[in-house]
C-alpha cells in the first residue's frame, strides 16, 4: 500500500469554500481510502491506498470532494517518498532559518519553458525560486503578502494546477506520512 499526500487548493480561505476536516476525512474514507488524516484546515490529507494510477486517484479525490461539498476543488497528490525527496532536496539552504517564509509550490505538471522564462528573477528580488520536477521552491524573505513572485507562481501564471505550502507544513506532512514507504 502506498502512503499519499493530497494537497487541496483554495479551501477554507477567507470564509469561502468551507471544508470541515472531519467531513473531508469521512468523504475520503467513504471513497475507499484508508488511514485518512488531515493536518491543519488548509487541505492537507495523508492517506493510504493500494491504487497507483495517480491521475485516476486525483480525479476520484476531486469527484468525492465535489460530491460531498458541492464545489470543485483542485487536488495535487504526491507519494510520501516524493514528498520526502522534495523536503530533503532543500535547494534554498540560505532560507533554512526562515521556514515560515519558505514555500513549496506543488504542480500538477511541469509548466512550459516559456511560462518559466517569463518570470524575471531580478524583477521579483529579493524573492528567489528554484524549479524542480513538478515543484517550485520559493523564498519570500519579506513575506508572502509583500511578494512579487507569489502572484506568478499560480495556476494562471504557470498554466498548471499549483498549490503552495510553507516549509513547516511540509515538514509536518513528511512526519505524518512516515517519511516515505
Amino acid at each position: 500500500m502506498t502512503t499519499w499526500i493530497a494537497l487541496l487548493r483554495g479551501i477554507n480561505v477567507g470564509g469561502s469554500r468551507r471544508v470541515p476536516m472531519a467531513e473531508l476525512r469521512t468523504a475520503l474514507t467513504d471513497a475507499g481510502l484508508t488511514d485518512v488524516r488531515t493536518h491543519i484546515a488548509s487541505g492537507n490529507v495523508v492517506f493510504r491506498s493500494d491504487r497507483t494510477d495517480r491521475a485516476r486517484l486525483t480525479a476520484d479525490l476531486e469527484a468525492a470532494i465535489e460530491r460531498r461539498f458541492g464545489f470543485a476543488v483542485a487536488v495535487v497528490i504526491r507519494s510520501a517518498a516524493e514528498l520526502r525527496a522534495v523536503y530533503r532536496a532543500d535547494p534554498l539552504p540560505d532560507a533554512a532559518a526562515d521556514p515560515a517564509h519558505r514555500h513549496v509550490i506543488f504542480l500538477s505538471a511541469n509548466p512550459s519553458a516559456e511560462r518559466l522564462a517569463a518570470i524575471d528573477a531580478a524583477a521579483v528580488a529579493p524573492d528567489v525560486f528554484v524549479v524542480g520536477d513538478r515543484v517550485i521552491h520559493a523564498w519570500y524573505p519579506n513575506g508572502l503578502q509583500a511578494s512579487r513572485l507569489a502572484s506568478l507562481l499560480t495556476d494562471r501564471g504557470l498554466g498548471v494546477t499549483a498549490t503552495g505550502r510553507n516549509w513547516n507544513t511540509i515538514g509536518k506532512l513528511v512526519e505524518l506520512s512516515g517519511g516515505g514507504e
